[in-house]
């Protein structure tokens, strides 16, 4: 009972319940999730997006790096887990974006590189991905990728490393 009168003040002075949420997360955790998004290039010059579960948006591959993981090894590991193709070179780093708006989820910091892939595109995590398809550049999905992952495209494409 004393919790509920603790956040009653809060809640009365305008705070909705996702801003309380927010905070409450920004209070445990005080820092950023570090992120990263692949831009998986096929050797035909196609990219590789999912399609995630819980919004049902085209993304990039990618997550969250690891307790005692570097960025690398998280890159690897995500593509891997996402979309079954393996890294064969990292060609550039795209760009690092921090927005506290980025991710609807959380406030992440995102990593995103472009990588040369191979192999052969398989689900292996139904619960997080439901598609995997690869597009050639004219048509890749508009607008309604999730999170920045539009504005991560388009400035890999005008060939900008972004510090956003």
């Amino acid at each position: 009972m004393k919790l509920f009168a603790f956040f009653t003040p809060v809640i009365d002075f305008g705070f909705s319940i996702k801003k309380l949420l927010q905070t409450v997360l920004g209070i445990i955790f005080r820092h950023p999730i570090t992120g990263t998004s692949i831009i998986p290039v096929l050797p035909n010059g196609e990219i590789v997006l999912i399609r995630r579960k819980d919004d049902g948006c085209w993304s990039l591959p990618g997550g969250v790096v690891d307790w005692g993981e570097d960025i690398r090894s998280a890159v690897h590991r995500e593509l891997k887990e996402e979309t079954g193709l393996e890294i064969t070179n990292i060609k550039r780093l795209v760009g690092v974006y921090s927005s506290p708006n980025r991710d609807p989820r959380i406030h992440s910091i995102c990593i995103v590189v472009e990588a040369q892939v191979q192999g052969k595109m398989e689900i292996s995590d139904p619960l997080e991905v439901i598609e995997i398809q690869s597009f050639p550049l004219n048509s890749l999905p508009k607008p309604n990728m999730s999170h920045d992952h539009s504005q991560q495209l388009q400035d890999y494409f005008n060939g900008l490393t972004t510090l956003a």
